[in-house]
């Protein structure tokens, strides 16, 4: 087997324990590279991953890009099989394994993503087929006939002709652009669309005997439509109408078509206001009206994959742990209509993992507290695991500060989990400053593995001498759907007092010095350290916004999530509960404000508009409270370009080491 041919060749490097290391700085953070995705050729010899790799050229605009790595049977370690220069991303095999297809924008051939292949072989990758708009996305039918993708529309030609005359008015909500799901016949080389009607569609899937695509479908097109309102649906090839397979009302993830082509399984919300598609469904696509549902104790599930006509592979997160398990679809209506038995749960986080059926190989993705995503390979049956890749070796170099899951009582009770990381020269005996990071979401999840990137450089802080809390309060995900939902109607209530009571739980250990505690984070954790600046500004020393709400109001306002927003998470809308909403706006207690905050916003977010943060910095300044507003140009929610990102952690240590410590 593939698995047991690898362990012939495995090597142990041990690094001496008197070795010297320093201690991580903010170009290591940048520099790291990890790995995305990976699958199996079809007879099982060989792999193809996604490797994440730092950009060197033209960093103003780009920071990183997507390699394809291949390991070969034949081969005692990886090998990279696209140029640096390009992105390379989406790799798929042919039927017979000869060739992986890709997607890449190589611009002096097209500026769209096109679809490109490379021999097993090695040598220059080829154009393999091209779409006037570009490749979305892409799948392979089973028998190799087929190629199915989806295209955006582009702009018509009389419309073109108005921009370029000067008439380039926008009209919201008008003149969508849908994303298409489009057909190419490899044998007769013609490409259509499957369907004309106008449905935006967002994935999709074949069945296994190529006869059918089932997909995730909006009616029109947009973040908020794409979250709450994606449909089933089921089309035959290579033209049909689409059939509509259940009327869902939830969000919708991932999903896969038994092997007999009977069943789909799919991650599905078990209520329109459930935060997460957390819950396994699975449907009879002869009786639609056959489904039934399967929810984790204590847990959350992200992914799925069937093994057999009865058996589920699926991957679950609980509390800060991940675990693998085998569910079996017992075929009985509602009441024990499904069996599990975990079969994996592993010391550090499952990010993904492969099932390859024909040799029963998984392909893992995984981090751990030192080493972030590398790829894996076990034997589905066996207590046995390889690491395939080794993508950032400079790190043994690093002298990282330990980290542990740990737990608290919050205001009411509720035991509460979050990551506790130590400085690396961590002594008993003596109080440490605390930062805390709080994810965003709030359906979010902070793991104990990785925890380390350019928004959240939690061994950074570290390293600068503070002890790092980053809390799971209520709403988080990993927990079920009770707890992602404990904090409707209560956002900034409850779920801040579980920050609280963790900050307090730290101090009463022992290790946390009361008077020298700050807070950050981005989106939602944003919004908690502008509640930490603001209302609970008698608590921290420094705060750092990351693209955070302050105004509850005027956020509905600007977002391009409130249908989600408001249903999700305050089941109502913010002129039903006016009072509220602004209660729980950190502008609301401005007068309260004596936190010196930093302020980070990217100017083209649209998922928390800029607006925020100005509005939150210029009444901190009426206020005569320190701040700073940094607006980074051409960044989204988010900090992508590798400037930018060097700058937001230098601001960032900056500010909590000149106000905390």
């Amino acid at each position: 087997m593939f698995c047991r041919y690898f362990f012939l060749g495995l090597t142990l490097i041990v690094i001496s324990t008197l070795e010297a290391r320093r201690n991580i700085s903010a170009e290591d953070i940048v520099n790291i590279q990890y790995v995305k995705s990976a699958t199996m050729s079809p007879n099982g010899d060989n792999i193809v991953y996604e490797l994440s790799i730092p950009q060197t050229k033209n960093i103003r605009i780009k920071s990183r890009t997507t390699q394809l790595w291949v390991m070969r049977k034949q081969d005692l370690k990886p090998i990279q099989f696209t140029s640096s220069y390009y992105d390379s991303f989406s790799p798929q095999w042919l039927r017979d394994g000869s060739e992986i297809t890709f997607l890449s924008k190589r611009e002096h051939i097209s500026h769209k993503s096109q679809l490109f292949s490379i021999s097993m072989g090695g040598g220059e990758a080829n154009l393999m087929f091209e779409h006037p708009s570009g490749i979305n996305s892409y799948k392979w039918s089973p028998n190799g006939k087929w190629l199915a993708y989806l295209s955006t529309d582009t702009l018509s030609i009389s419309r073109t002709k108005n921009i370029n005359d000067g008439f380039d008015m926008i009209v919201v909500d008008k003149n969508f652009l849908y994303q298409r799901l489009w057909l190419h016949n490899t044998i007769t080389k013609k490409t259509n669309l499957i369907f004309k009607d106008d449905i935006h569609t967002l994935d999709f899937i074949w069945s296994n005997d190529s006869k059918t695509i089932i997909f995730q479908g909006a009616k029109i097109p947009g973040a908020d439509s794409g979250l709450m309102n994606r449909i089933l649906y089921e089309v035959k090839i290579p033209k049909n109408r689409p059939r509509k397979i259940t009327n869902f009302s939830g969000k919708l993830g991932l999903m896969d078509i038994s092997p007999n082509n009977s069943k789909l399984a799919f991650l599905g919300a078990i209520t329109r206001n459930d935060p997460l598609p957390q819950t396994i469904f699975t449907i009879d696509l002869k009786n639609t009206d056959n489904i039934n549902s399967y929810q984790g104790i204590d847990e959350s599930f992200y992914d799925l994959q069937w093994v057999n006509n009865k058996m589920i592979l699926a991957r679950s997160i609980k509390r800060t742990k991940t675990v693998l398990s085998l569910i079996e679809d017992l075929n009985k209506k509602k009441e024990n209509a499904f069996s599990r038995k975990i079969i994996y749960k592993p010391d550090f986080i499952i990010s993904s993992a492969k099932l390859h059926l024909k040799s029963g190989q998984l392909l893992i993705t995984g981090h751990s507290s030192n080493k972030p995503a590398e790829l894996y390979l076990k034997d589905l049956y066996e207590d046995n695991i390889f690491q395939v890749s080794n993508s950032n070796p400079f790190l043994r170099e690093i002298s990282f500060g330990r980290q542990e899951t740990i737990s608290w009582k919050s205001i009411d009770g509720q035991i509460i989990d979050g990551i506790l990381t130590y400085p690396p020269n961590f002594r008993e005996g003596i109080r440490y400053p605390l930062i805390l990071q709080i994810h965003g979401g709030p359906e979010g999840v902070s793991l104990d593995g990785w925890t380390t990137s350019p928004t959240y450089p939690i061994q950074l802080i570290a390293a600068n001498g503070f002890l790092i809390l980053q809390p799971n309060y209520r709403g988080s995900g990993g927990r079920g759907i009770n707890f992602s939902k404990s904090n409707h109607n209560d956002l900034g209530g409850l779920e801040f007092q579980d920050v609280l009571y963790g900050m307090d739980y730290l101090v009463e250990s022992g290790i946390v010095n009361a008077g020298k505690i700050g807070i950050g984070g981005w989106s939602y954790g944003g919004y908690f350290s502008a509640l930490g600046a603001t209302k609970f500004s008698h608590r921290f020393k420094a705060s750092v916004v990351g693209a955070g709400l302050s105004n509850m109001i005027s956020f509905m306002g600007t977002t391009d999530i409130p249908n989600e927003m408001s249903i999700v998470h305050w089941n109502s809308f913010w002129f039903d509960e006016i009072d509220t909403f602004w209660e729980r706006s950190p502008l609301a207690h401005i007068k309260k404000a004596k936190t010196p905050t930093l302020i980070f916003h990217g100017s083209q977010d649209k998922r928390v508009h800029p607006e925020q943060g100005l509005e939150l910095y210029q009444a901190l300044k009426m206020n005569n409270v320190d701040t700073e507003l940094v607006f980074y140009p051409r960044e989204k929610h988010g900090v992508k370009e590798r400037s930018h990102q060097l700058d937001y952690m230098e601001r960032m240590i900056s500010w909590f080491n000149e106000y905390v410590k």
